[in-house]
């Protein structure tokens, strides 16, 4: 159960797009690693079957006992989700395949749409001393999403750098809105960050406009370029932080964290 008079706990972001592709994943284990350069402690909730950031941040399959699935559906501990990866102060719940039928499994539970908001502020949360919750939602805006979005105090949108991404945005901008409408009504957008940019294509430099025209200072000045090792890394299961310190994307998503910290004026220790 949700214990509110608690401290505030850690910023949880939901980081989603229900377009495939657009970087979501690899800016949530990104961005949870350049968090962690700067001494904070941060959390990675897998919430989308494919189980891909599970998999980018060195967690097998078969290490996947207990997952979300087991924590929204079976009322599992958090202690008995929450795995441990290389990175130190970087944790993770992990996700299998299993969760894909989480959306009519839980269909008829009246709490359906609240069920990570309340395991991630049960009181057992306390002894992580989280700074960040990073959930990485499925690419769809099902229950799933909602359940993140519910949960989250923010959503961060990686947004592609290609023809019609603003279309996909402004369907996600209304389920945004419909969710702090009915069921969260604190939630914020974090920002859009311009992902798979190519600073030499005409498109990427008319995309990073049309978002600045339309969305202003929502848009990150950070830009996460198209960058080899960031597509690399996930094969090694590192963040491209790890894999190759010193590259263009790893230096992006340094920034990325960087701008995030100074809106919420954290001081990393």
């Amino acid at each position: 159960m949700s214990d509110y008079s608690r401290p505030e706990g850690p910023r949880i972001i939901a980081v989603a797009n229900q377009k495939g592709g657009v970087g979501k994943t690899t800016t949530a284990i990104n961005l949870a690693a350049a968090l962690v350069e700067t001494g904070l402690r941060v959390l990675v909730v897998d919430l989308d079957p494919q189980g891909n950031a599970s998999t980018g941040l060195g967690i097998e399959p078969s290490d996947r006992d207990l997952t979300t699935y087991d924590l929204l559906v079976e009322d599992s501990l958090l202690s008995d989700v929450i795995q441990r990866t290389e990175i130190e102060d970087l944790c993770i719940i992990p996700a299998t395949v299993d969760l894909s039928s989480a959306d009519i499994e839980l269909f008829t539970n009246e709490k359906r749409s609240f069920l990570l908001h309340d395991a991630l502020r049960q009181t057992a949360m306390d002894e992580y001393n989280w700074d960040y919750v990073l959930i990485d939602c499925p690419p769809s805006l099902n229950l799933l999403t909602v359940n993140a979005m519910v949960a989250a105090h923010s959503v961060l949108i990686p947004l592609q750098s290609e023809f019609f991404a603003l279309e996909g945005v402004t369907q996600l901008m209304l389920t945004i809105r419909e969710v702090r409408q009915s069921a969260n009504p604190n939630l914020r957008i974090e920002g859009i960050v311009l992902t798979m940019f190519d600073r030499r294509n005409n498109l990427s430099q008319q995309v990073e406009q049309d978002a600045r025209d339309n969305l202003g200072d929502l848009v990150f000045q950070t830009k996460i370029p198209r960058n080899v090792r960031v597509s690399e890394a996930p094969s090694y299961a590192q963040p491209v932080l790890n894999y190759d310190t010193n590259s263009l994307g790893a230096q992006a998503y340094r920034a990325l964290a960087e701008e995030i910290l100074n809106k919420h004026h954290k001081i990393a220790a």
